[in-house]
């Protein structure tokens, strides 16, 4: 095909870089037409390797990739480069492309990314099995003295695979950052007879307060009825079911009051100021 045709036919993502009209432009389609002019050794990393291991971030417009230090790739539009030393251990590979591995993924973004979306991205990779404790801690083991590892340190211990949301990520770690007690994540609900009905997002089993993220995937009548039957049987053996949506992501310390007064008013009392 000459460069004409291709140029007719394809969309162009960089400089002699273009994606065919009949694929399917997504981050997977786009990150194989770079692949070509990828050194050996290179990956797709930071967001674009956060997307594609399916962790809560939109998937970017400009595709990331990591290269070793000792390689030198020229500038191109659409494609953003970063430097790092990578091991094999360090590369793993999803839908035939070369991606940084959850713990990388993780360490590299800790140099960008605030704390509780960090945390929100690592509970993701943690939940899909891209990551874990051991993984994580070998690679941070190792990571002395790079920008990010303090930071990346810091989250680690708060990482959770029960964690089913962005949502329940961000709140887990304004609670946790706040003198409120600390939540459980997908705490079990019991009735009477110790039967688990059903699980609450954040909870506190002592307080018998349960915590829970309303988004738009509860808007279906099929998903409404289901959070009703489980909100009632809650209700049934003593709970107190409290309930935040989208809104209330943009106002922590209006979210963190209410479930002050919550806590409050199930028995907790807030440890004396100094």
């Amino acid at each position: 095909m000459s460069r004409r045709q291709i140029e007719a036919d394809g969309v162009r993502l960089g400089r002699g870089v273009y994606l065919s009209r009949g694929e399917l432009d997504d981050l997977p389609t786009r990150c194989r037409a770079w692949v070509p002019l990828l050194p050996e050794g290179a990956a797709f990393g930071l967001q674009t390797a956060a997307a594609l291991l399916g962790a809560f971030v939109d998937p970017p417009d400009v595709v990331h990739a990591v290269v070793g230090p000792d390689r030198l790739l020229p500038h191109r539009s659409g494609l953003t480069v970063v430097h790092r030393h990578l091991r094999p251990e360090d590369v793993v590979e999803v839908a035939g492309l070369p991606v940084t591995s959850g713990a990388q993924t993780f360490l590299d973004l800790a140099r960008c990314t605030r704390p509780d979306e960090l945390v929100a991205i690592g509970d993701a990779l943690h939940r899909l099995g891209h990551l874990d404790p051991g993984r994580l801690q070998e690679r941070l083991d190792r990571a002395d003295g790079l920008r990010g590892v303090v930071r990346a340190r810091f989250c680690a211990p708060r990482l959770t695979p029960l964690a089913m949301s962005r949502p329940e990520s961000l709140v887990r770690c304004w609670i946790l950052d706040s003198p409120l007690p600390d939540p459980e994540p997908q705490m079990p609900v019991a009735n009477r007879f110790g039967v688990v009905v059903t699980h609450g997002d954040l909870g506190w089993e002592l307080y018998r307060l349960i915590l829970e993220y309303e988004g738009g995937g509860h808007a279906t009548q099929e998903k409404l009825d289901a959070d009703v039957e489980r909100h009632s049987l809650a209700a049934a053996d003593g709970y107190l079911v409290q309930r935040f949506a989208r809104k209330h992501l943009t106002r922590p310390q209006l979210l963190l009051a209410r479930v002050e007064s919550a806590l409050v008013s199930r028995g907790w009392r807030p440890p004396p100021r100094r």
